[in-house]
């Protein structure tokens, strides 16, 4: 739900918070005081288009913020636009300079409008007189359609996953078949290139290795035989000179046990000279100094030189190119077994999600005739006298194809006896499209409620001055649906009537005043004694009067 709005320097707002509860939360106050500008501000923050004009006169920039409780499916938003999460909150700003441009920023990461818009649907869904934010499209129209039959779009999803998959494995075959035709040739060339040279992973290695040790034999040779020569095979080797102090150091052990460990760690270092000199001595004798060997390897070296500058940094990469290309070979060589694969797998996927989009047709079809009379029966309770009905049309061409069915939903309106039905958005009154969106949540959420179908919408419903040509006990059935429908989630409205702000789960107060020569606007959330008051107020006007104020209570006793 909605928490906390902040607006500054917006219009003629200088600075406001309103903060807001669950439920049924209503705004009033004295018309022009600023409670259509609040909620147009909700609706910059859902993605709205922007203008320099709501920069407030003077100031430089207008800023506009809020803060949202988070559901899983915004985290997910979140999580694919890059932004991390803040824990249980959504944080929403969005700065407007007054030369036109902005930035927008979630949980006080830079974002963009777009980000907004994916947002908009989770959070909220906002009706407002100046502009109707995240419209109510036929995306929407479908997904209230949905929830209402409770129709599960998972099947249809999955097939058309399968199909959009097999479609472009086809596609990506056919496409690069010319181009794979031309590469044939070359393919051909080095493949046998690769296979030729028989090569073997890390051998450029082994053999480079080889390479220093026969291009200097004689060095390693010597140095190897001088240092056996040192440590053992002299005269003066390292190996006579521990012998002999062994043999002194035993002499002294036998009187003193204090030398008996200095016996063993010369016993131990003559041992590690033989050892080495015995390495020493067989790595000489191994040494070939053959120069048809040397030549051998600088020829295979150099070959194997010319095949990584082609195919790879090493002949590990050389040899993983030379597959890849085999197989590529095999693709073309086989391409008619492969089509014919494909197709079958397109063909199959295609009938699955045909079938499973045709099962949605139906109970879309369906759920349609059972919403729109209680959606007709629903608007004409609240002072309209309207046709109503929900079109379900199919364009079962692949074009149209997509992950929740191929059908188009369509909300359509008569709102004058004799006028043919017409599109939903092309209603001209805002107020008589806030009533009929009132009018469709309420029947989805009774539905609902009498089908124990627990699936509540995750956004909170805004409605702006909902009673536009509307009164007496049409007002009260106004009242009544809000408050229903607040039961199941956060429900903002803006009215000016005190049948409707009677019914109020928390009730916010719009006020301006006049502060050295401008004016500002301030927000309160009233006490039970304030809401009274006001009530009372919308009831009699400026002046509030005994008889107001008892009638007041009277109705907010009632609507408890």
């Amino acid at each position: 739900m909605l928490v906390e709005l902040r607006a500054e320097n917006y219009a003629v707002i200088d600075h406001a918070i309103a903060t807001f509860g669950t439920g049924l939360n209503l705004l009033t106050g004295e018309t022009g005081a600023g409670k259509s500008i609040l909620v147009d501000a909700l609706a910059l923050l859902m993605g709205g288009k922007a203008s320099a004009d709501v920069v407030r006169h003077g100031a430089e920039r207008a800023v506009v913020s809020c803060v949202f409780e988070s559901t899983p499916s915004a985290e997910t938003v979140l999580e694919e636009n890059g932004i991390d999460s803040e824990g249980a909150e959504i944080i929403l700003r969005r700065e407007i300079l007054s030369g036109g441009k902005g930035r927008v920023f979630v949980n006080n990461q830079p974002a963009t409008v777009a980000v907004l818009r994916q947002l908009a649907p989770e959070l909220a869904l906002v009706h407002a007189q100046s502009e109707t934010l995240a419209s109510f499209d036929q995306g929407q129209q479908r997904h209230l359609l949905d929830r209402f039959g409770a129709i599960a779009t998972e099947a249809a999803e999955a097939a058309y996953a399968r199909w959009r998959d097999a479609q472009a494995k086809l596609n990506d075959l056919l496409q690069g078949e010319q181009d794979r035709l031309r590469m044939v040739d070359l393919w051909s060339y080095q493949s046998k290139e690769i296979e030729a040279a028989h090569l073997e992973a890390g051998e450029d290695e082994a053999l480079e290795t080889e390479k220093r040790v026969l291009a200097n034999a004689e060095k390693l040779y010597a140095a190897a035989m001088g240092a056996f020569d040192q440590l053992y095979e002299g005269s003066s080797s390292a190996e006579a000179a521990l012998r002999a102090a062994l043999r002194n150091v035993e002499e002294l052990a036998r009187y003193d046990g204090r030398f008996t460990e200095s016996v063993q760690q010369l016993a131990s270092a003559r041992a590690t000279v033989d050892d080495v000199a015995t390495t020493l001595r067989d790595y000489a004798e191994g040494i070939n100094a053959s120069p048809e060997r040397l030549s051998e390897i600088e020829d295979r070296l150099a070959l194997l030189d010319r095949l990584k500058r082609k195919y790879g940094a090493n002949v590990a990469e050389v040899i993983a190119f030379g597959e890849d290309v085999a197989r590529e070979l095999s693709e073309v060589e086989d391409r008619d077994e492969i089509l014919k694969e494909l197709r079958s797998a397109v063909s199959e996927a295609s009938i699955a999600y045909r079938k499973a989009a045709a099962a949605l047709t139906t109970e879309r079809k369906a759920g349609a005739a059972k919403l729109a009379r209680l959606a007709e029966a629903q608007i004409n309770s609240l002072a309209m006298k309207v046709r109503f009905e929900i079109a379900i049309s199919s364009a079962e061409g692949e074009a149209h194809w997509s992950a929740h069915g191929w059908d188009e939903v369509e909300y359509r309106i008569a709102t004058n006896a004799g006028e043919p039905l017409k599109p939903l958005h092309e209603i001209a009154s805002g107020g008589e499209m806030s009533r009929v969106m009132l009018a469709l949540k309420v029947a989805v959420e009774e539905a609902s409620s009498k089908s124990n179908r627990k699936t509540p919408t995750p956004r909170t419903l805004v409605f702006d001055e909902i009673d536009i040509g509307i009164g007496g006990r049409a007002a009260e059935a106004v009242g009544q649906k809000l408050k229903a429908l607040a039961k199941g989630q956060q429900v903002l409205c803006v009215t000016h009537l005190p049948q409707i702000a009677a019914f109020a789960s928390q009730h916010l107060v719009v006020e301006k005043r006049e502060d050295h020569g401008r004016t500002k606007t301030q927000i309160r959330v009233l006490d039970d004694r304030a809401r009274t008051h006001e009530v009372a107020r919308m009831l009699s006007g400026a002046k509030v009067t005994d008889t107001s104020l008892q009638h007041a209570a009277q109705m907010i006793a009632a609507s408890r």
